[in-house]
């Protein structure tokens, strides 16, 4: 998969029309996540939402370079792309040349000063970071990969449905608008929602995951919220269907 289709499809994927099917209530999926000491709280300015349910306008396709990035996180089930076909040797020579993660972005415990009750996830789309309110002053902390310019929005949502690596299946409008994608792309470590999605309330986006960390910290998205892999699998444990999303 050459390195322009491979970002692009991850831009693309944010416009997936599709139906959320039912989900069963359960304990939740046990959460990898590499150990790591927290870091001393954060003063965070917070700030009000708009008014306005959501912005940003119809979503379009966005061509870029890139290519996979190793993950580094544990798999429920291990796998090997070498057996999956994916180029490994080929992939891995273009990770190479890309960008480290921008260690600002890492998770860590910040003090927090807003109203949200605990549980409420909160995004700061200027800053590009994403709170899950703790109570007692404290929330955790994400960085996040937001909309490109024209493309944020704000607003208030809950979480209608999550996925395990979810499934991709491109919608007419962009099969028509580029004929060369895939009709359905299955989960898994090249699929543009990367290992875990959070559907928000009715609307075509998503917090999902990203195997390219690089892109944490900039305005990369048709509207959908980018985390790293190991990110959104350990916000994915912790939240659950109904969770109230805070976008300002």
């Amino acid at each position: 998969m050459s390195a322009k289709i491979r970002l692009a499809l991850v831009a693309a994927a944010c416009l997936t029309g599709m139906s959320y099917p039912a989900f069963a209530q359960s304990a939740g999926p046990q959460v990898y996540y590499a150990s790591q000491p927290e870091s001393a709280p954060q003063q965070v300015a917070y700030r009000q939402p708009a008014n306005n349910n959501m912005g940003g306008g119809f979503i379009q396709f966005l061509f870029g370079g890139g290519e996979q990035a190793a993950p580094v996180y544990q798999q429920q089930e291990p796998y090997d792309p070498r057996q999956r076909g994916y180029g490994y040797q080929q992939e891995r020579a273009v990770e190479a040349a890309q960008p480290g993660f921008d260690p600002r972005y890492e998770k860590q415990v910040v003090d927090y000063n807003g109203k949200e009750a605990p549980g409420t996830l909160v995004i700061d789309t200027p800053n590009k970071f994403l709170y899950l309110v703790q109570g007692n002053g404290r929330a955790l902390r994400y960085g996040v990969g937001v909309g490109k310019p024209g493309f944020m929005w704000s607003g208030v949502k809950t979480i209608s449905a999550k996925r395990e690596w979810p499934d991709w299946t491109p919608p007419a409008e962009m099969i028509k608008r580029r004929p060369d994608l895939p009709r359905h792309m299955e989960g898994g470590p090249e699929n543009p929602l990367g290992a875990r999605a959070m559907y928000l309330g009715s609307t075509l986006y998503r917090i999902h995951g990203s195997n390219e960390p690089w892109t944490i910290g900039t305005n990369v998205s048709s509207g959908c919220i980018r985390m790293r892999n190991e990110d959104v699998i350990d916000l994915y444990g912790r939240v659950k269907v109904g969770t109230r999303v805070v976008v300002l």
